[in-house]
């Protein structure tokens, strides 16, 4: 690989958080679909006429290109795509979607199914207007967590049948014993490595 690294263009992404990083830069963190959570400097985001501080926001689905062989990439471009409004409480159910992200997936491993489900359930937030989030949230977790080798082996419940809620909570209670014991899919997964 040469000493300037590799370029990625117009990868579909999402910024999960931003930190101010030196005086007109920010260090953001993204979640694309097919590069995994990445680590980018925005420079001179910071500054007032910077064509990136009005599109590096939180929600919107993005078109980011970067350059770099370093653990933190240096962001090159970035298109905003359409808008999406979230309410005040559709927009903390963005933020814990975003932090369970954060901390679940590792650095540059492609999900694309998680992607898939994160737009699914902002757009189910962004159309939801005073209606309750939880089967969407619910639905995202699920499969957060199936598609990052936690998952139990049992079908997805069905979130939006009217009840669901306090009737999974119940299930799980009755069945906690048995799903304690219940393999997980990332055993699976270690054992059909130790084949090779």
């Amino acid at each position: 690989m040469s000493r300037r690294g590799r370029r990625i263009l117009d990868a579909r992404g999402y910024v999960l958080h931003a930190s101010p990083w030196r005086e007109t830069s920010l260090v953001v963190q993204a979640f694309t679909r097919d590069h995994g959570c990445v680590a980018l400097v925005a420079k001179g985001a910071k500054r007032p006429y910077s064509a990136l501080r009005a599109v590096l926001v939180g929600f919107q689905p993005l078109w980011l290109s970067w350059t770099g062989s370093a653990e933190v990439h240096t962001l090159t471009r970035a298109e905003s795509g359409p808008v999406r409004l979230l309410d005040g409480r559709a927009m903390m159910s963005g933020w814990y979607m975003n932090e369970l992200i954060l901390r679940l997936l590792g650095r540059e491993d492609p999900h694309p199914g998680v992607f898939d489900a994160y737009e699914a359930a902002l757009d189910a937030l962004a159309g939801a207007r005073g209606r309750p989030h939880a089967a969407a949230l619910r639905r995202f977790e699920w499969l957060l967590l199936e598609q990052a080798g936690y998952g139990l082996d049992v079908p997805m419940p069905d979130f939006e049948q009217a009840g669901a809620e306090p009737a999974l909570r119940q299930a799980l209670r009755e069945r906690l014993d048995e799903l304690l014991e219940a393999p997980l899919r990332t055993r699976q997964v270690l054992m059909d490595l130790q084949r090779y």
